[in-house]
């Protein structure tokens, strides 16, 4: 067995084709590391079957094609995705050396280095192990931009186009033994009509990128195999109820069983719960297991506070005992749920001081894939008294959930729309309608068993003259399917009677002197009124939407940071229009002042939240700057979740915090 194996890892080196990872034995190869590479801007790749010829340039994945230098230099005729409010750039006479190709800038958002919407190409050489014979064979690409078509060889395997979870192929019957070339077609163009400023696609916050940036992986899996497990918590019963999907393609007959244990983690005081087996039959291609998990009377919940996870182990045994697959899930013990006006976590409630993450990423251009990084991100927040994040049109990858569970933070996650823009909208039969169901149920079987993914919406302030009748069913369908968070229509709108929680853009202290009437008596802030005339209309609970907006002047000092693929020409723009009025020394005065104030707003914001009874929590727009429409510089953190020097967290955490 040695010499076997020398030998086919020496064949993997010489091909260079991918490696095997130490972790994950025989059974996982992966493809992270150069792959060929063409763009495809006269989209003819497939009627000239690209995908059966070598491609002549080369790129490193996990990427964007900007981080590896490919793409169109930006420039007028950029064809961005995202609205472009003020267009008076493109005529009035002070934009007019930014127009100029030698000293392009745009004032818009954060620019990136390189543009370019259409197909390209990724193909790279793999050999697939004699060990695999009989195997099922999968390929697995986390975070793809946006619609992938998979080849192998010279046939088609496959194409999908989730923005939420990892693009996962069954290759089983294109993949014999040997050598094979698989190629994948990524085209970042709008192949669904989410809108054009939904952060899960707009060049206002990550850019609309071409890539993969996630894990890369092949793996072989037995003719018998666990697809899914799905934890629900009873925190009354002390158990959990699993639902285990098994994979059975080939319609075997198979005895074996399950058997189960589980551990605590993330706690001082980590504790095992024995195993349990389970005996099971099977001769169906799929089939689902519906059993009880008991934690017993130690049972340990998941909250802010004290944020313990378990992990699940399931081993799947044939009848000879002997383990043929397993799989590990993460939980946590909690039941978040509304009552009356409030939120309850584990019988307790739960006020939501909030801010929305808009998919915010200056150095890559995505989010980030890393576990510390978000661990980071939370971290920050925390430090400012925050418990709760909203991801704005766009569902974060696996290491944000697994980092907010360690911090208990707690989520709302959003199925990558803001369809109110020009040829989108929902419930008018649009092509959309259709993906936020489908995505909606990726994103719960990849992300459901995560404690801190407590909410979910559609997607930001839709459009629509149907939009009430079907987020509606949306969300009824979504209670009916999972019950382990609440739902609501839209971040924004509608307030339908089916929603667990409303998320409306009221109430707001921004309306000095525009008629709130009694609700603040259309005066500035002070401390004398509290929101409980607005909330008395509802027997749900209310989160605010998007409160707070208040811009400071930019930090110019700030512009050294930003060495990845977006460059702040939009702050070089600014800088040089303050020099140009010989008021460049006080760029950091006018930054102190501005901010001071900004954090005086956010006080006021946030304390008539605190002080109103009833009142279910808050999101904050928001801790850190939004680069986009224009350049919101509305965060007393910067783009990169750091401080600018007018407030520390202590002095936000006195008003910001938990009561």
């Amino acid at each position: 067995m040695r010499i076997t194996f020398i030998y086919l890892a020496a064949i993997l080196v010489l091909i260079g084709s991918c490696k095997t990872m130490e972790d994950s034995g025989e059974n996982r190869i992966d493809l992270s590391g150069e792959w060929k590479f063409a763009v495809d801007p006269m989209d003819k790749g497939i009627d000239e079957r690209w995908y059966a010829s070598g491609l002549s340039e080369t790129v490193n994945l996990p990427g964007s094609m900007a981080e590896n230098g490919k793409g169109d230099e930006p420039g007028l005729a950029t064809d961005w995705t995202g609205s472009i409010v003020d267009s008076s750039y493109f005529y009035e006479e002070k934009y007019a050396r930014y127009r100029e190709p030698d000293h392009f800038k745009i004032p818009f958002w954060l620019m990136p280095v390189k543009c370019y919407k259409g197909p390209a190409w990724y193909q790279k050489e793999v050999f697939i192990p004699v060990t695999w014979k009989d195997k099922r064979i999968f390929l697995s690409l986390e975070r793809c931009h946006w619609e992938t078509t998979v080849y192998v060889d010279d046939q088609k395997a496959g194409i999908q186009n989730s923005l939420s979870v990892p693009h996962r192929y069954d290759l089983t019957e294109f993949m014999l033994p040997g050598k094979h070339i698989l190629t994948i077609r990524i085209d970042n163009r709008l192949v669904i009509p989410v809108g054009i400023n939904s952060h899960s696609v707009s060049d206002h916050t990550q850019t609309n990128w071409n890539g993969i940036v996630g894990e890369i992986f092949m793996e072989a899996r037995d003719p018998v195999y666990i697809e899914d497990v799905q934890v629900y918590p009873d925190i009354v019963q002390k158990s959990v109820k699993l639902r285990i999907s098994l994979m059975n393609p080939a319609g075997i007959s198979f005895n074996g069983a399950f058997n189960i244990n589980a551990e605590s983690y993330n706690t001082d005081d980590a504790r095992m719960i024995a195993g349990e087996e389970e005996k099971i039959e099977l001769t169906d291609k799929m089939k689902e297991f519906e059993m009880d998990f008991i934690l017993g009377e130690e049972m340990q919940l998941w909250d802010e506070f004290s944020p313990v996870l378990y992990q699940l182990n399931v081993s799947l045994l044939d009848d000879a005992e002997q383990e043929v697959d397993r799989k590990a899930v993460d939980f946590g013990m909690r039941e978040f749920k509304a009552n009356k006006t409030r939120f309850e976590l584990n019988g307790r409630p739960v006020f939501l001081r909030g801010t929305v993450e808009c998919c915010i990423f200056p150095l890559t251009g995505y989010p980030s894939m890393d576990e510390e990084s978000w661990e980071y991100i939370f971290e920050q927040c925390h430090e400012y008294g925050l418990n709760h994040m909203r991801f704005h049109s766009y569902c974060p990858p696996e290491a944000a959930f697994r980092a907010a569970d360690k911090f208990g933070f707690y989520l709302q996650v959003e199925c990558g729309s803001w369809a109110n823009w020009p040829n989108s909208s929902v419930g008018d039969g649009l092509p959309v309608d259709q993906f936020i169901y489908a995505e909606s149920d990726r994103i719960l079987k990849a992300y459901g068993n995560h404690p801190s993914f407590c909410m979910l919406a559609y997607g930001n302030e839709p459009g629509g003259n149907n939009q009430e009748a079907y987020l509606g069913e949306l969300v009824n369908y979504w209670k009916a399917k999972d019950r382990r968070r609440v739902y609501t229509s839209g971040a924004g709108w509608p307030f339908i009677d089916e929603n667990d929680y409303h998320n409306g853009p009221e109430p707001r202290i921004q309306h000095w002197g525009e008629g709130l009437g009694s609700i603040i008596n259309s005066k500035p802030p002070q401390t004398v009124f509290d929101y409980g005339e607005f909330l008395s209309e509802y027997n749900i609970p209310w989160v605010s939407h998007e409160i707070g907006q208040w811009c400071a002047y930019p930090n110019f000092n700030e512009i050294p940071k930003y060495t990845g693929v977006l460059k702040p020409a939009n702050f070089e723009i600014f800088q040089e229009t303050l020099e140009e009025n010989y008021m460049g020394e006080q760029a950091e005065d006018f930054l102190m002042a501005s901010g001071k104030l900004q954090v005086t707003c956010y006080k006021a914001d946030i304390e008539a939240a605190l002080r109103t009874p009833g009142f279910a929590g808050f999101q904050l727009l928001q801790l850190h700057d939004f680069p986009g429409q224009g350049t919101a510089l509305v965060g007393i953190l910067d783009a990169f979740f750091e401080s600018k020097g007018y407030v520390t967290p202590y002095e936000f955490k006195r008003f910001c915090s938990e009561t």
